[in-house]
């Protein structure tokens, strides 16, 4: 099977074309197992409006691409406002067997050009002698995304089994470093368990476990008295207080602890009538009370976990 395709965006508000060619490939070996490729060209004119490089965000927008971004990358020339990027995925479907399923792909995502939010500003824009990624509000990066997914599928009668292992590297870099972004998490596992039954199989129990390797973080390197005279010089420093200050470390060098949790869920469905479903359930979230991080306080110097064990009860009627 084969499935090629070609999409030409244009970008009115930037007045940019991007043609885009993409492939699609299939090819049966044998009846139980299959090969299968996937690639192209993509664009996009969205950018975060918030940075890569926070760990929690209450709000996340979009912005559409500036027009005043840099106009070099590490000496070369930016003749596009847009991120681009390229895609290549290959993979394999295998039935091992009447009832298990193994599915395998790995990818690599190229991304040539990207746009984020300029954390190494100084100075205003246009100021004299300063480079771009001084005074620019954004910065262009490149990035690369690769990584091996494999999933496992039984299904026999009443009883299913869904496993999921992601093996996943993501690099990011711009005119200053090389570093993780916060969602490159090295090892991801899910497994999912679900069993029906009862005399009109109305029961259904299910539970979920999620690993997880540690997503990356910027270190404290020290504290320090951030002293601030307000603008007024005769402000007696020796006596004032300052604020606390945080001296960082090197940029998304430190790992937080791993993650892992279980879930479990159990619910009964009463049929009422032909038209009418009433669903009971039950269950629990983090069911062996593991103490996940959630982030840490510097200032305080104290670890926040994450929610503990929670169990719930719900009722609902559909009609």
């Amino acid at each position: 099977m084969v499935e090629p395709s070609f999409r030409l965006h244009y970008y009115a508000s930037l007045g940019e074309a991007s043609p885009e060619p993409r492939l699609g490939l299939k090819y049966n070996i044998t009846d139980k197992l299959r090969i299968k490729f996937a690639g192209g060209l993509y664009s996009q004119n969205l950018i975060a409006g918030v940075s890569d490089r926070d760990v929690v965000n209450l709000f996340y927008g979009f912005l559409s691409a500036p027009d005043n971004s840099p106009t070099q990358y590490k000496g070369e020339p930016v003749t596009s406002k847009l991120q681009k990027a390229r895609h290549l995925i290959a993979g394999i479907e295998s039935n091992l067997t009447r009832y298990l399923k193994l599915n395998v792909e790995a990818y690599m995502f190229d991304f040539n050009q990207l746009t984020n939010i300029n954390r190494n500003k100084l100075y205003d824009e246009g100021t004299e002698g300063k480079p771009d990624v001084l005074t620019k509000d954004f910065i262009m990066e490149r990035g690369q995304s690769q990584g091996v997914d494999m999933v496992l599928k039984y299904e026999y009668k009443r009883f299913y089994v869904w496993a999921v292992y992601s093996l996943m590297k993501v690099t990011r870099e711009d005119d200053v470093l090389k570093y993780s972004p916060v969602w490159d998490r090295r090892h991801n596992t899910n497994v999912v368990v679900s069993y029906n039954f009862g005399k009109n199989l109305d029961w259904d129990l299910s539970l979920r476990w999620n690993y997880g390797s540690g997503f990356p973080f910027t270190q404290t390197q020290g504290n320090y008295e951030n002293f601030n005279p307000s603008g007024n010089l005769n402000t007696d420093y020796t006596t004032g207080n300052g604020t606390l200050g945080t001296l960082y470390g090197p940029l998304n060098q430190g790992r937080l602890p791993d993650y892992h949790r279980l879930d479990v869920n159990i619910k009964k469905t009463i049929a009422v009538n032909e038209n009418s479903i009433i669903e009971i359930s039950a269950g629990a979230t983090n069911v062996y009370n593991r103490e996940n991080i959630f982030y840490f306080d510097r200032v305080k110097f104290q670890r926040i976990n994450q929610l503990p064990i929670l169990p719930s009860i719900g009722v609902n009627w559909k009609f």
